[in-house]
């Protein structure tokens, strides 16, 4: 988090839609949820408004989703918050905001999927459509590396793994270790470069009936190695449904790419137990709810190393 200064009300969004889009500035308006990057209002029933407030980067992110995910949405099997209009900054609120569909459903860091089976046949099938060869143009991300060769976030993995074992949080970072190293060794993604959403975590996914009901925030969406998306699996499933997973998703991930996907659970496993801990003592950034699904994915990775 890097600015969280600017107050968002409901009054400011409603004026703000009053000034460019005032066909919706009726709508009842009412917080949704208070992001990484983004504040989400609901709109009336059926939209939502998404303001950037605690990150720099957010300004690009939603211009990104803006331009690319309206031709993606169509083909892909769980409802996405597709963009609907751009709205440029302003006296009233100097940074762009979008106006989108509302996606209904609870992230699953706070309702965890029960159907495991039925959750496994519906994140493969939506990872499935979305992995498909990206166009010359599209995103890469050179914010954080997604998609990208593994060596290049060692740094990032360094730290992150030395915090979590001076927290104590991790029980055998030698065996995390192991699962990095390999996974840094494994060959490199040979085919073209795929759409990938980027950021499936259990805070982007959401669940309803104990199954997987819709994907949000594809401010990280970019084109590279579908490894990167292929460690949601080890953080949103439970236990015993890893393996119906991967006999779902087409085409089936070669060795090599199985082992660069447990590199990057071990990336979101860190992360996710660091932002929980945060959480937990009241630190800024902190999400509490991140925790558990983490240490669930971490222990599953470090089996594998054992």
């Amino acid at each position: 988090m890097t600015d969280t200064r600017m107050e968002i009300t409901a009054e400011l969004v409603r004026d703000l839609l009053r000034g460019q889009h005032p066909d919706l500035a009726d709508h009842p308006v009412r917080l949704g949820a208070r992001g990484w990057d983004n504040q989400l209002w609901r709109l009336g029933d059926d939209l939502a408004v998404r303001l950037p407030w605690a990150t720099r980067s957010a300004d690009a992110l939603l211009r990104k989703e803006h331009a690319w995910l309206p031709a993606l949405a169509p083909r892909l099997p769980l409802p996405v918050p597709v963009p609907q209009r751009l709205s440029e900054p302003s006296e009233r609120f100097p940074r762009p905001w979008i106006v989108t569909t509302w996606v209904p459903g609870a992230p699953a860091d706070r309702a965890p999927v029960t159907r495991g089976a039925e959750a496994a046949d519906v994140l493969a099938g939506f990872l499935t459509a979305l992995h498909r060869p990206a166009p010359e143009a599209a995103p890469v991300d050179g914010r954080s590396g997604r998609g990208g060769p593994l060596a290049d976030l060692a740094e990032q993995f360094t730290e992150q793994l030395t915090s979590a074992t001076e927290l104590r949080l991790a029980s055998d970072p030698d065996a995390v270790r192991a699962v990095w190293e390999d996974a840094v060794d494994a060959p490199a993604w040979p085919g073209p470069a795929l759409w990938l959403h980027g950021d499936l975590h259990p805070a982007n996914v959401l669940t309803a009936d104990g199954t997987f009901c819709g994907v949000i925030d594809f401010g990280d969406l970019c084109a590279g190695d579908p490894a990167c998306d292929l460690a949601a699996p080890w953080i949103l499933l439970p236990d015993g449904a890893f393996g119906r997973f991967h006999d779902a998703y087409e085409p089936t991930a070669d060795d090599a790419t199985l082992r660069r996907a447990r590199g990057w659970a071990v990336l979101r496993a860190l992360s996710g137990i660091l932002i929980g801990e945060a959480g937990i003592h009241g630190r800024p950034g902190g999400k509490p709810t991140w925790g558990p699904p983490a240490h669930t994915a971490l222990r599953r990775l470090i089996a594998t190393a054992r």
